[in-house]
Order: structure tokens, then C-alpha cells, then sequence
């Protein structure tokens, strides 16, 4: 390598590590600012995200009480479970909600 291509690639090298900082530093400024939609689909995400929780313990406590709850709405509540899946998976969905019910009655596992 001649001594001109060297100070080129030596000019690079340090030109390619000053951006690195250079984007580092503007990304620990907070970077670019967020569109309105992006923000809006962060919010989004982040409720979901709480949602999926509460969820998740109201359907816990709701199993943990399901041999209490009258046979009607043991059904209704079945029957809704079963219509929140794909129509094309509705037997499936059906067995596999049966199976898991039958196993965890009273928040108790067989």
C-alpha cells in the first residue's frame, strides 16, 4: 500500500469512528424525535402490554372460582372463550378450552 492510500484509509477510519460518536451522542441526546404516530403506537403497545396483564389475572381468578359460578354462565362464558378464536379452529379451540378447564377446576391442576 502506497503512503497516500494509507493516509486515505487512515482518513476514513478516523471519519467512520467520529459519526459512530457523533450518532451515539445523538442518540443518547434522545435521536431523532418521535412522529405523532410512532408515539401513538408506542402508547398502543405499552396498553396493550397492561392489558394482556390484567387479563391474564382476571382470567386466573375466574378459573380459581369456576366450579362456584352457576352452570349458565359456566356456558356463556364457554361459549364466548370459544367464539374469541378463529372460526376455522373452533372444534380445536373448543376441545382444548374443555381439557384445560376440566384439568384446573377450582384452580386446582389434576
Amino acid at each position: 500500500m502506497k503512503g497516500a492510500d494509507r493516509k486515505r484509509a487512515a482518513k476514513r477510519k478516523r471519519a467512520k469512528r467520529q459519526s459512530a460518536r457523533a450518532i451515539a451522542r445523538w442518540d443518547n441526546e434522545g435521536g431523532a424525535p418521535k412522529s405523532p404516530a410512532q408515539d401513538i403506537r408506542e402508547r398502543r403497545a405499552a396498553l396493550a402490554a397492561d392489558e394482556e396483564r390484567i387479563l391474564r389475572c382476571l382470567g386466573a381468578a375466574l378459573i380459581m372460582q369456576w366450579n362456584d359460578l352457576p352452570r349458565g354462565i359456566q356456558r356463556s362464558l364457554f361459549e364466548y372463550a370459544v367464539s374469541m378464536g378463529e372460526p376455522r379452529e373452533t372444534v380445536a379451540l373448543k376441545e382444548r378450552i374443555a381439557r384445560f378447564l376440566h384439568t384446573h377446576k377450582g384452580g386446582e391442576q389434576k
